[in-house]
C-alpha cells in the first residue's frame, strides 16, 4: 500500500493525540475513583494505555507505520527507512499531537487547558528506568519489523503495560509524551525540570537498542525493515 506523506503526518498527529488522551485521561479517572490507592490507579492507567496502543497501532500502521514516538522515527531514519525531512515532519506531528491530547483531556475533565506539573520524577534511578524502558521498546519494535510479526500491536501494547510496573519511572519512553506530560498537573504529570533527565535516558536507551539489534539480527539482514509496523510508548 502506497503511503501518502500528508496522511501519514496526520495519522501521527491524531494517533499521538489519542495516545495522550488514554495516558492522561485514564490517570485522572483512576485517581478520582481509586480513593487514594496508588496501586489501583497505576493498574488502571497501565491497562488503559496498553489497550489503547493495541488499537492505535493496529489502525494506523497501514497509514504511517504508527510511530507516535520521536525515538522510533529517528531509529527509522538512521535505519534508512525514512528521509531526515520526513522524520522531522513526523516528530513535529507527534509533539503537537501529544500536547493536543493533554489539552483535550483537560477540557473533558473540566480542568485548565494546561497546568505545569509538580509531580517529581528525578534521580538516577528514574533516568536509568527510562533508558531500560526505551531500550526494550526500540528492541521490540525493531524485532517486530524484522520478523514481520502480525502480533506487533499486541506485543508492544503488552510491553508498555508491563513497563509501567517494572520501572520506577512508569515507562514514558517517548520524548514527545514526556514533554506533553509536563503540561498536566495530574497523576501522569512530570515536573518540567525533570524532563531533561528523562530525555537523556530515552536517547541513550534508544541508541543502545539500535546497536544491539543490528548485531542480534545480523544473520537476518535484509529480511525486513526494522521500522515496519513500529509503534510508540506513553
Amino acid at each position: 500500500m502506497k503511503r501518502s506523506y500528508s496522511r501519514a503526518v496526520a495519522a501521527e498527529f491524531l494517533g499521538t493525540l489519542l495516545l495522550l488522551a488514554a495516558v492522561v485521561g485514564s490517570g485522572i479517572m483512576a485517581e478520582r475513583l481509586a480513593a487514594g490507592n496508588a496501586a489501583i490507579t497505576l493498574l488502571a492507567n497501565s491497562i488503559a494505555t496498553g489497550a489503547a496502543l493495541i488499537v492505535l497501532i493496529s489502525i494506523f500502521t497501514p497509514v504511517s507505520r504508527a510511530h507516535f514516538n520521536p525515538v522510533i522515527t529517528m531509529a527509522a531514519v538512521l535505519g534508512n527507512s525514512f528521509k531526515w525531512k520526513e522524520g522531522a515532519g513526523y516528530v513535529l506531528a507527534q509533539t503537537s499531537g501529544a500536547v493536543g491530547g493533554v489539552a483535550v483531556v483537560h477540557l473533558m475533565f473540566n480542568l485548565p487547558v494546561f497546568a505545569l506539573s509538580h509531580h517529581q520524577r528525578s534521580g538516577g534511578a528514574q533516568v536509568l528506568s527510562e533508558g531500560v524502558a526505551t531500550f526494550g521498546l526500540v528492541l521490540a519494535v525493531s524485532a517486530c519489523g524484522r520478523l514481520r510479526l502480525s502480533t506487533a500491536p499486541y506485543l508492544i501494547g503488552a510491553y508498555i503495560a508491563s513497563a509501567y510496573w517494572f520501572t520506577s519511572s512508569t515507562s514514558f519512553a517517548n520524548p514527545a509524551v514526556t514533554f506533553a506530560r509536563s503540561l498536566t498537573d495530574t497523576f501522569a504529570g512530570i515536573r518540567p525540570s525533570d524532563i531533561m533527565g528523562f530525555w537523556v535516558g530515552q536517547l541513550v536507551g534508544a541508541a543502545a537498542a539500535l546497536v544491539f539489534e543490528r548485531w542480534l539480527f545480523a544473520s537476518r539482514e535484509g529480511v525486513a525493515s526494522p521500522s515496519a509496523g513500529s509503534a510508540a510508548s506513553p
